[in-house]
């Protein structure tokens, strides 16, 4: 909100409108508020300033009007980079690709990252994290995403503990910005597997923050998939220079000092069933097919 005001107070006369309400997994609902705040201002364009809920209302008020659209992320969502939106309604969360809903420019400031508290920092950092590996294992991956992906695995484990340590210092927070980056074109230019499949069914089904959503599956779903991901797991190995990728990213998600379980957020133990068949019904490309005893075992480890 302080950045926000101060590009406000900087555009002057030429500020149409400000709307400060976003909120997590793009409710139907909101959008069409700020959408209308949008149309009565005549706005001819949209600026998000904020994490993947600002962002992903500013892409979804621009694809609604035709707007083009300007993101300054500070967090470290990756959505910026993305063609991707995930909107909810009635406690579905439905996600869309579509070219028009990629921001036109995209700024990066890390001095606008320094006052992220360190809980959102781990957890955001490991949002960037699940993009990149998942497009390790994509169906879609290609040589340039591997190495984009690799890079940015290598830069978001590498910077993070540099920033958790000295939250304050601008020169590892834009290593880490700049791996989320990265992360974000994986995103982009590969299909989301079961990782992002169990986050939008479970964020949806319970308005679960995204963030720690990801940092708690992560683990879980790289223990379900790296034994059929043998690239994958290769290279993640060399990365991580372990023979279990899986249990440093684990190390690193327990380390937060926020929820780190499933049942920390309110998920109830009897729902985890119904969400593995949702999953199962409809499922995302994914190395390893999953079944609904398979997912729910996954979900139960998590919970």
């Amino acid at each position: 909100a302080e950045a926000a005001g101060r590009v406000a107070g900087d555009l002057g006369p030429r500020l149409a409108a400000r709307f400060g309400r976003p909120a997590p997994h793009t409710p139907v609902a909101v959008t069409a508020e700020a959408t209308a705040v949008a149309e009565e201002a005549g706005a001819d364009c949209v600026v998000a300033i904020g994490g993947g809920s600002a962002i992903g209302l500013a892409k979804a008020v621009a694809v609604r009007t035709g707007i083009p659209q300007v993101a300054v992320p500070t967090t470290y969502s990756g959505s910026e980079m993305t063609p991707v939106l995930g909107e909810t309604e009635d406690g579905v969360k439905t996600t869309r690709r579509d070219p028009a809903l990629a921001p036109g420019t995209v700024v990066y400031d890390p001095e606008l990252t320094l006052g992220m508290p360190p809980g959102l920092t781990r957890t955001s950092a490991m949002n960037a994290l699940a993009h990149a590996v998942e497009a390790l294992w994509a169906p879609d991956a290609t040589m340039v995403t591997d190495a984009l992906a690799a890079e940015s695995v290598a830069g978001v484990l590498g910077a993070l503990p540099e920033v958790l340590d000295e939250p304050s210092r601008a020169e590892p927070r834009a290593r880490l910005q700049s791996a989320a980056w990265l992360a974000g074109i994986c995103l982009a230019r590969t299909r989301m597997g079961l990782h992002h499949q169990l986050a939008h069914v479970l964020g949806g089904a319970f308005d679960l923050p995204h963030a720690e959503l990801h940092a708690m599956l992560l683990a879980h779903v790289m223990a379900f998939n790296l034994p059929a991901a043998p690239a994958a797991a290769s290279r993640l190995s060399r990365i991580t220079g372990s023979d279990d990728p899986a249990a440093v990213v684990a190390g690193l998600a327990q380390a937060h000092d926020g929820p780190t379980r499933l049942s920390e957020l309110g998920v109830p133990r009897d729902a985890l069933p119904a969400m593995a068949e949702r999953v199962v019904d409809a499922p995302y490309p994914n190395p390893r097919t999953p079944t609904t005893a398979g997912v729910t075992e996954l979900l139960a480890r998590a919970w």
